[in-house]
């Protein structure tokens, strides 16, 4: 009896893992009206370089060029600058948990906020970058591109189809 109830508990936690792990990112629709802008983009250049917050804490940030594909919300452009924080400078390596780790050639969907004077930032911290899988599919989710467009046409009010 012991035994099936821990057996029980075990494929109820690994049922909830599961799930978690490609359960769609948390409510799109609200990311994409509290985001300044929304583009889908690829990394061309990442650099690293310590910089002091608004806190006055040094971290180390890295300067992401992306070259934008595709424009969902807000101001046309061909290239944007994002401050992501985390990064390696040297032989020093901040991880922030959680924000992503950039790289050239990395493909995502944006969420943006102005940060004032320069560069954008992630809109809610990491959860304003959904990386782009092969075949357009968002990573660790079941939702794709087409999925996202769909909910952001919706959440904005967009008419179509």
């Amino acid at each position: 009896m012991k035994m099936t109830i821990v057996t029980v508990g075990v494929c109820c936690v690994a049922t909830a893992l599961v799930h978690a792990e490609m359960a769609p990112p948390s409510d799109v629709a609200s990311r994409a009206r509290g985001a300044g802008r929304v583009v889908v983009a690829r990394v061309v250049d990442v650099q690293a370089q310590f910089e002091t917050n608004r806190s006055g804490d040094q971290l180390i940030v890295s300067n992401a060029l992306l070259e934008v594909t595709e424009t969902l919300k807000g101001a046309p452009a061909a290239t944007l600058r994002v401050v992501i924080e985390g990064g390696t400078v040297g032989d020093l390596t901040l991880k922030v948990s959680d924000m992503p780790a950039m790289r050239s050639g990395d493909r995502a969907v944006f969420f943006l906020d102005d940060a004032g004077a320069g560069p954008y930032i992630p809109h809610d911290r990491g959860r304003g970058v959904m990386r782009l899988a092969p075949m357009d599919r968002i990573e660790r989710s079941t939702l794709t591109l087409g999925d996202v467009r769909e909910q952001m046409r919706v959440a904005l009010g967009r008419g179509g189809r």
